[in-house]
């Protein structure tokens, strides 16, 4: 059963981790995928194509810097212009920051924001006018565990997420009479990038709280953002899905 067949969404962050295995689950599951990436590449043309074909699906590069309001604002208008129905948003691409409180400068904290925070927020904005327009669609946004737990060094990138949750749940009341459903992941420690450039042994303090004792693959935290965007979770809406292997 492919869950999302017919359906179009639009993954924002699809070069590497979390975002990279969302673009494969989406497209294994039936879904065309507007797959954004911060810059253009020949080997990023390249894994969409491949996806696109090993699926049966388009998957389609789109281009530009969340920073970057007026590229966004381009990228957003040239999606209205192609009249392609959007059903699912999801909200991933992001940046990770590790420092003691009184060792974050101001200049970080910001920069936390502005990709974490007011990137997605205003991209939101630009896509939600696709979703009004045919009274329906899907919004998945990518936080994480470190909103909630206030762990340490993380009060900056915590900050950002939790920001994130809290838009997720007064989108869903705002468009939930529209059709439109805003729901939230909070990933606990995931093979990304992010561990890779940690400790060992901090990893592995974290991945010996978990229940489950794993970290968890970023294909985990697709799989959900694609039930999540399927019409399997349609009586589902502003939450707040841990999944985090039970940290």
């Amino acid at each position: 059963m492919r869950i999302l067949e017919g359906k179009t969404a639009i993954i924002t962050g699809t070069n590497r981790g979390i975002g990279r295995a969302a673009l494969e689950v989406f497209a294994r599951n039936g879904a065309d995928v507007i797959a954004h990436a911060r810059a253009p590449s020949s080997k990023f043309e390249a894994l969409c194509r491949s996806i696109g074909e090993k699926y049966g699906v388009k998957a389609r590069p789109l281009c530009f810097d969340m920073t970057d309001y007026e590229a966004m604002k381009a990228a957003a208008k040239e999606i209205m212009s192609s009249k392609t129905p959007v059903d699912a948003l999801i909200n991933n691409a992001g940046i990770t920051y590790n420092a003691l409180f009184q060792a974050s400068p101001l200049s970080e904290v910001r920069r936390q924001m502005e990709v974490n925070f007011f990137a997605p927020f205003a991209f939101t904005q630009m896509i939600v006018k696709l979703m009004l327009r045919r009274k329906g669609g899907s919004i998945v946004n990518i936080s994480s565990s470190a909103a909630f737990d206030g762990n340490e060094g993380k009060s900056a990138y915590g900050a950002s997420k939790a920001a994130l949750a809290a838009m997720t749940k007064s989108i869903a009341k705002e468009l939930g009479a529209e059709g439109i459903r805003a729901n939230c992941i909070a990933p606990g420690i995931t093979e990304t990038d992010m561990i890779f450039s940690m400790p060992e042994q901090i990893v592995s303090d974290v991945r010996e709280t978990t229940d489950l004792r794993v970290c968890a693959k970023p294909s985990d935290i697709a799989e959900c953002a694609a039930f999540l965007a399927s019409d399997l979770a349609s009586y589902i809406t502003g939450a707040v899905i841990r999944v985090d292997g039970g940290l």
